[in-house]
């Protein structure tokens, strides 16, 4: 049966690259209070009263790329796209340091849900300001052609998602210009998720204006920054101060996106290029040590290297590191589509083989961040409603992950003869993948201090237990390797063999976890505050379509049960908050159970900045505010 996948969300996944840090972000949570949520780490952002910002300057922020698209529905949009959005386009509801979603009151004066039966009612009230950069206002007219362009009727719409729009029957002028009314055919928990970015009718009005007309360009903002000029030569994008914007002035003249491939960030802003930029843990080393004072030492020869060592850092003196964690999180995925993971008994043995607080430890504690593992699939430590689940597939236990494995089948001995080398090399390889055994002759321990010490393989009809653990190959990758080795030192504990098989970054997510082309993987899913809506289609149950190909949506694992189906269902028509999380709740704690992803820990956000840059960096759980990003007077 083929594969095929379909995403309707606005989660994509995270590929990991440059380091542990890991595309577009495009989040169980019991009802329980705020005395059994984890803290969120604060952001990290260098905040700065606006009153102390200087009102001019040019920043330049180091991206991965610029938009293809300035469309965020489109299936091609990127993080920059979404980046590009929040700065220039209406956000009705925006996340604070908390994850918490809040109106922006530069849009609306309010938002709330005014009828409940028979139907649904949302009525926004607009703030009377509000207008596109040309003068015109923004009006009701702008939210119906969103509607209608997303509700998933028109084919000719060329969308990437319609999660929520498609439960709307209808959207008109309330009392007056400055009112909207919402209608819903089916109660929708996640309505605050609607209408951000909101478009305006030009863009929104036809297919052909969706399709093309904010690919290259969008002729109308409605935020601090407009569009400006895009240099691809210099590979730039600049936003500039749009004067039409009613609320808070901008504090900087313009702010450019620059590409700036990862390897090469560091550079970049040492040499002045760059202001700000993510960077990997060991940029962020380089960083700390160039900010340290140098000691000398007895050895002449040393002191001299270490000299010019330090001449060498001396540029980025003038750079600090801003530490958080971002809303997404680092899993194991475990295919369950073929192979001995089809065994349920067989995922929940490696889920209690692999040792998560040791992971976490692994790869926060050396950046001095909180390293607990992470508890749930659907929000990060911090967000409202988050709890730690993982009790429901057990905790850390490799006896009793072994004696799962042999109710499975799989038995301790020498079992048949060594499998042939072409079918170790499994024939779905390509000519540059290059599979290698891990465990035995791994750099370090890999397990840490819970490992032990490696027992006899496992076999069952006379096959050897041996998973293929796909990983990216480039060098941004390396750390995330180092965790793949980790995990296979601790399955190898358990007399579970790993044949770690690494691929071309560009082939990783397409070629690999999309397609089914693994056993064992590494990626990450960011959270948001809307997992009813967000997290179904990464853990929904893959489903036959009548051409004979498996829709598996966003669950590449394709590992799922009606009942978890249900509770998402269920959760996003609920209109009690606490009921609904409650829900989502249920339903990540038979995710767990299932044991087809194993969250891992919290993805580190490092971002380094010049100095006296102010109210960004590590943004954390939150948003920037654009129009208060600027540098010290």
């Amino acid at each position: 049966m083929s594969i095929r996948t379909r995403s309707r969300t606005h989660r994509s996944a995270v590929l990991l690259t440059a380091g542990v840090l890991a595309l577009p972000a495009l989040a169980g949570c019991s009802a329980g209070g705020d005395d059994t949520e984890a803290a969120a780490v604060p952001q990290d952002i260098a905040v700065a009263p606006r009153a102390k910002v200087a009102d001019k300057g040019t920043l330049t922020w180091a991206v991965d790329a610029l938009p293809t698209t300035f469309n965020t529905f489109q299936a091609d949009a990127d993080a920059s796209a979404q980046r590009v959005a929040e700065a220039v386009l209406p956000t009705l509801f925006t996340p604070d340091a908390q994850g918490r979603p809040q109106r922006d009151a530069d849009y609306l004066l309010s938002a709330e849900v005014i009828q409940r039966e028979p139907r649904q009612v949302v009525r926004y009230k607009l703030n009377p300001g509000a207008v596109w950069s040309d003068g015109s206002a923004i009006t009701a007219t702008d939210f119906e052609a969103q509607w209608k362009a997303l509700r998933g009727q028109d084919s000719s719409y060329w969308t990437a998602r319609n999660a929520g729009y498609e439960r709307i029957d209808r959207v008109e002028r309330g009392a007056d210009a400055h009112e909207v009314k919402v209608t819903f055919a089916k109660a929708y928990a996640d309505w605050t998720s609607l209408f951000t970015p909101l478009y305006p009718q030009a863009v929104m009005g036809s297919g052909s204006a969706f399709n093309d007309s904010a690919r290259k360009e969008l002729k109308l903002s409605a935020g601090p920054f407009k569009v400006g000029a895009r240099d691809d030569s210099e590979h730039t994008l600049t936003l500039v101060r749009n004067p039409r914007w009613w609320g808070d002035r901008a504090k900087l003249d313009k702010l450019v996106l620059s590409a700036v491939p990862r390897e090469r960030r560091l550079d970049a802003l040492a040499a002045g290029k760059a202001d700000l930029g993510e960077i990997t843990a060991a940029a962020a080393e380089r960083i700390d040590r160039a900010g340290r004072p140098q000691k000398e030492k007895g050895d002449k020869g040393g002191a001299a290297r270490r000299r010019a060592a330090a001449a060498a850092d001396a540029a980025l003196r003038g750079l600090v590191v801003r530490k958080s964690l971002e809303p997404a999180y680092t899993q194991l995925a475990l295919n369950g589509a073929s192979g001995p993971l089809t065994d349920e008994r067989v995922r929940r043995a490696i889920a209690r083989a692999v040792d998560r607080k040791d992971l976490a430890g692994y790869v926060l504690k050396p950046l001095g961040l909180p390293a607990d593992p992470m508890g749930s699939h659907v929000l990060v430590a911090g967000q409202q409603g988050y709890e730690d689940n993982s009790d429901a597939i057990g905790s850390l236990d490799p006896h009793a992950a072994q004696a799962l494995l042999a109710d499975a089948g799989w038995k301790e001995g020498r079992g048949a003869a060594p499998q042939k080398k072409a079918e170790a090399a499994h024939a779905g390889h390509k000519a540059d993948e290059k599979p290698e055994e891990k465990g035995r002759g791994a750099r370090d321990s890999g397990g840490g201090k819970s490992a032990a010490a490696a027992v006899p393989p496992r076999f069952k009809d006379g096959k050897k237990l041996t998973l293929r653990f796909v990983l990216p190959k480039g060098a941004g990758a390396e750390p995330l390797r180092a965790v793949g080795d980790r995990i296979a030192h601790q399955l190898e504990a358990i007399g579970v063999r790993t044949e770690i098989t690494k691929v071309d970054d560009a082939a990783f997510f397409k070629d690999h976890i999309a397609s089914g082309d693994f056993d064992l993987a590494l990626y990450s899913w960011p959270t948001t505050a809307y997992p009813a809506t967000d997290a179904r289609p990464i853990f929904a149950k893959p489903q036959p379509a009548a051409d004979g190909s498996l829709v598996v949506e966003q669950n590449y694992s394709r590992v799922g049960t009606d009942q978890i189906d249900r509770l998402f269902d269920q959760a996003s028509t609920e209109l009690d908050t606490d009921a609904s999380r409650d829900l989502v709740a249920r339903a990540d704690a038979r995710i767990w159970a299932a044991a087809g992803s194993i969250p891992l820990y919290q993805r580190p956000q490092l971002v380094a900045a010049r100095k006296n840059v102010v109210n960004a960096g590590a943004f954390g759980l939150g948003a920037p505010r654009y129009q208060d990003i600027g540098f010290l007077r």
